[in-house]
């Protein structure tokens, strides 16, 4: 098709009624056809399974740079069929796609997601949605454009004890909200020397097609696939990037948090090959009716984190949880565990009961269940519904850009450690015009 025909048939389309366009696509079979890029490891797989374990799913194509990884998933689904570059995927089949979920190390999502947007796939992508703040804008900025049914991949959104606690936040139950403290002791960074030379490349790995459109690098066993790419700035976006999304997710929605307009990380100089193992990263957000009129935060992660503070005191002597979260307001603290525990209200550093009878909307938040497996399912089959027409998305890219768009932030801000730095959120761009150059990449060819 040539950009003329291009735009008579977008053209022709923009002007039919509004329906998600993976609607029109199976309006006949009233069935999701769907496509899987990135299905190995155990978040890959999970995907994979949990949106093919709807009723009205038929899982069509299968795409992964791993032999061994492609090779699992396709006995499970041997109807399917198997790919190793998702762009001769959409070249072959698109026309038999409707909705594409995208589970790859974080350097891939955008390239993947953009491709299957631009042909009008409904997208769930897992998290952080991209790797750079320009990415995430242009996700949004398409999916407003072509009305698609969008989805991060951020299964506790749905969680019982998630959804409880931003109800009771934004019922008032700590008043309005000062801080927030989050933390995650997990470290996924690299403090170590940058690895020297090159070994062999896997038989099963096709490692151009695992590079992708990040720089070329000779491949080193046990630094990048198939696990520890999270802790490498080019594949990764560290422990902040990884768990800070899930940590942060409750807070920033139950709070309706846009972006920040200053960001600083304490952390150690940069080496520009792995993130810092330690990082302390401080917000200011403006206010919103449920905070003051602005509105600090504090991330730290790390092996030791988070630092001692009169804030995170427990009644009782009690530890705190290895990861989660303190929200700070005028009546008291309200602590969000992660994951599957209850908030726990403390007033004078003494425990309260909820108190759950007395809020009339209470129902609204769903059952307490804490089976992952069956919560988990939930926001992945949410998925599926929107993309038939019987349901919305709970974070969809006009929710996920925006918070992705925060956590990268603070990414980028441990490339200048112990400076603040100022965001325009309007202009795209930092005050401090050094750090503009890391919001977005140049895409290598391959």
């Amino acid at each position: 098709m040539n950009k003329r025909e291009f735009i008579k048939k977008t053209a022709f389309l923009s002007s039919l009624p509004f329906l998600p366009s993976p609607l029109w696509a199976s309006k006949k079979s009233k069935r999701l056809k769907t496509a899987f890029i990135g299905v190995g490891g155990m978040q890959g797989l999970f995907d994979l399974q949990s949106i093919a374990s709807h009723k009205d799913v038929d899982v069509v194509a299968l795409c992964d740079v791993d032999e061994t990884e492609l090779s699992k998933a396709h006995k499970i689904f041997p109807d399917a069929e198997i790919f190793s570059d998702y762009r001769k995927m959409f070249k072959k089949i698109s026309n038999k796609i409707d909705a594409v979920s995208i589970s790859t190390p974080d350097h891939t999502h955008a390239p993947a997601s953009i491709l299957a947007m631009k042909k009008g796939k409904a997208v769930y992508c897992q998290k952080p949605l991209t790797h750079y703040v320009s990415e995430s804008r242009e996700m949004l900025k398409l999916a407003n454009e072509k009305k698609l049914v969008t989805q991060m991949g951020i299964q506790v959104h749905s969680f019982y004890d998630y959804k409880l606690a931003t109800f009771l936040i934004q019922s008032g139950i700590i008043g309005k909200v000062k801080r927030v403290r989050a933390w995650c002791n997990k470290s996924w960074g690299y403090d170590g020397p940058i690895p020297d030379g090159k070994d062999d490349i896997p038989k099963n790995l096709d490692w151009n097609l695992w590079l992708g459109t990040a720089k070329e690098r000779p491949y080193k066993k046990n630094f990048y696939h198939p696990a520890n790419w999270r802790k490498i700035v080019d594949y990764g976006c560290g422990t902040l990037g990884d768990m800070g999304v899930h940590i942060f997710d409750t807070p920033y929605n139950a709070l309706n948090l846009d972006v920040p307009f200053t960001i600083r990380n304490e952390c150690r100089e940069p080496n520009n090959f792995g993130f810092p193992e330690n990082n302390e990263v401080k917000y200011e957000f403006p206010g919103t009716k449920f905070t003051y009129e602005t509105l600090e935060w504090i991330w730290s992660d790390g092996i030791n984190a988070p630092k001692a503070n009169s804030e995170l005191n427990l009644p009782d002597n009690d530890s705190l949880p290895e990861q989660g979260a303190m929200f700070i307001g005028e009546k008291g603290r309200l602590l969000l565990p992660h994951f599957m525990q209850l908030p726990k209200l403390i007033i004078d550093n003494e425990y309260k009961d909820l108190n759950l009878k007395n809020y009339k909307n209470i129902n609204s938040v769903g059952e307490p269940i804490r089976n992952y497996e069956s919560e988990s399912v939930k926001h992945y089959h949410q998925f599926v519904d929107a993309c038939l027409g019987k349901d919305k998305t709970s974070a969809p890219f006009s929710y996920s850009s925006r918070l992705t768009e925060t956590i990268l932030l603070g990414v980028i801000a441990g490339r200048f450690p112990n400076k603040t730095l100022h965001w325009d959120s309007k202009k795209g761009e930092f005050r401090e015009k050094e750090a503009n150059k890391y919001l977005n990449s140049s895409y290598r060819s391959f």
